[in-house]
């Protein structure tokens, strides 16, 4: 049956996102307790993002508010609020996409995006559990600063799907998500701030290892390099994709459609030589999903969707990982739609804990969709024009090769867009020891063709550079604003360098903004692998190298 306006009305009206909160009455003893209590709780969530929703979805609850071991409790019942909303607005976009015509999309999967990153919220928001919180470990605490943060970055995405679309029911949606999302944005605020661990320079370096839980047979796979021997990817123990009908799949999706949801154990997709072109997506109950090639020169994953053919940004990936746990190594991911299609992505993950190994990432504007979570790419070539390494994960490119390629005519280049919402979420990218370079036709036009290391997509957004050769393509000044926005908060962003080398690594010319920011050693230590993305707890079952120091 086609869900109608008047339905969508209908349940809107019933539950307004903002105010939904039930309440009860107050066990208080007196009026004057309860009035000290009413303006304590207001106090409280004055300082908050939205005080109203805070105040609305805490005054049931009467907890001293002067009394600071209670601040966990109070988070717990705004994340109930949270959660509550949530669920609403999911059932919301689902009965919307099962229905009609009510909304008439320009872009192609805007609700499709929408109902599955709210699926992610509402996940991410569960795993926030009492028992997580309350033992007031920092890993669990780090944790969960990261599942808030990834969630304001699916509402964001969820608006600017939004923003490109249009029928009856856009405003009601739009209003109704950003309401909703209030108590999201209130739960992360009260998150107990954590101190960084600060160290002095070279302390550490990770070192290769397995955690206990690791099983013999993935160290073996996951250690070796796959030519040296025929029995080194068995097929009892991988499943094996071939493009020439050898193996047991003849495309990557028909593997990741046959490997068990929800695993707890890592799930190894060989995939042999060859080129394969489809878009691939691992949804999010794909968990542990390990891509491995027969090296980046061999082993393609090629796509062409793009923005320009109707697509959101989100959707025109050629690879989307929503799976948690996901690794892949020596593959090439492209999108070969080309400059002239603008927004195109190669590789787009929203998972977290994932982390790519010697690979080749190929596109022209946004190949890289580090969207939201805890990434780590290692070895890889990243290649493209404009903002071509975005969004929000902590995202930590380490030893990689980042290559800048000629825009079309009257446009810059620009490497990094980091869209940091708040100064409360733990995102940013984070690039150490890299080599940020040009193609030869885009050197040869630098003259004339400006390249810069990133521009802010959101206000507070973060993005370092670390021991890095910045080439001499890179226009003096660094960093640019975002195109006609004269209005930014510069001062919100930060923007960091530090000690690296080559002809377009010079900072007496760089912009004077007061979120630029020429780092120390302590500075630049926290943007290393054990503090930004707590990799010291999970890389090392991964295989893959890292350099946890500056």
């Amino acid at each position: 049956m086609a869900f109608s306006i008047l339905n969508l009305l209908f349940i809107l009206v019933l539950s307004p996102a903002a105010t939904m909160v039930v309440t009860t009455a107050l066990p208080v003893k007196n009026s004057n307790s309860l009035d000290t209590h009413l303006s304590n709780l207001r106090n409280f969530c004055n300082n908050k993002p939205y005080p109203n929703a805070c105040f609305n979805s805490l005054k049931a609850h009467p907890i001293d508010i002067n009394i600071d071991s209670n601040l966990i409790t109070f988070l717990l019942h705004s994340l109930e609020a949270a959660i509550s909303e949530i669920e609403k607005l999911t059932n919301l976009f689902l009965n919307i996409g099962g229905g009609s015509n009510d909304i008439i999309e320009k872009q192609k999967g805007t609700i499709q995006d929408c109902q599955e990153l709210h699926q992610i919220t509402l996940s991410s928001l569960k795993r926030i559990s009492v028992s997580r919180i309350q033992a007031g470990d920092p890993r669990k605490l780090s944790d969960a600063r990261t599942y808030l943060s990834a969630s304001l970055t699916n509402k964001n995405t969820c608006l600017q799907g939004l923003d490109s679309a249009s029928g009856p029911l856009k405003s009601v949606l739009v209003n109704s998500l950003t309401d909703t999302y209030m108590h999201v944005s209130n739960s992360l605020s009260m998150l107990p701030k954590q101190a960084s661990k600060k160290g002095p320079k070279n302390q550490r370096r990770g070192l290769l290892g397995f955690p206990k839980w690791v099983s013999k047979k993935d160290r073996r796979i996951l250690e070796s390099d796959g030519d040296d021997g025929d029995d080194e990817y068995d097929p009892s123990h991988v499943l094996t994709v071939a493009a020439d009908g050898s193996g047991n799949f003849s495309s990557v999706s028909d593997a990741i459609k046959f490997a068990p949801s929800n695993s707890e154990t890592r799930i190894l997709i060989y995939v042999k030589k060859g080129v394969y072109k489809e878009n691939v997506e691992i949804t999010q109950d794909k968990r542990n999903i390990v891509l491995i090639g027969d090296g980046s020169d061999v082993t393609f994953i090629t796509g062409s969707r793009s923005v320009d053919d109707g697509w959101t940004s989100f959707r025109s990936a050629t690879l989307a990982v929503s799976g948690d746990g996901f690794l892949a190594r020596d593959i090439t991911i492209e999108n070969t739609a080309g400059p002239q299609k603008h927004q195109a992505v190669a590789l787009r993950i929203n998972a977290d804990l994932a982390a790519i190994y010697r690979c080749k990432i190929n596109g022209c504007q946004d190949t890289l969709y580090v969207h939201s979570f805890r990434q780590f790419y290692r070895e890889c070539d990243i290649s493209g024009t404009i903002d071509y390494i975005f969004g929000n994960a902590a995202t930590i490119i380490q030893r990689c090769n980042i290559i800048s390629k000629m825009p079309m005519a009257g446009q810059f280049n620009v490497i990094t867009a980091q869209s940091r919402e708040t100064s409360d979420q733990n995102t940013g990218i984070s690039i150490q020891n890299c080599s940020i370079v040009a193609t030869d036709d885009l050197s040869s036009a630098s003259t004339r063709v400006r390249s810069y290391l990133g521009r802010p997509w959101m206000e507070y957004s973060r993005t370092v550079i670390l021991d890095s050769f910045i080439g001499g393509f890179i226009d003096p000044a660094g960093w640019i604003k975002w195109t006609g926005d004269e209005n930014e908060n510069l001062e919100n962003l930060y923007y960091g360098e530090y000690d690296n080398k080559g002809a377009g690594s010079g900072i007496d010319n760089r912009v004077t903004w007061e979120g630029y920011h020429v780092m120390d050693d302590y500075d630049a230590y926290d943007f290393t692998v054990s503090n930004f993305i707590a990799g010291d707890q999970w890389l090392d079952s991964t295989s893959f190298p890292y350099d946890d120091q500056i």
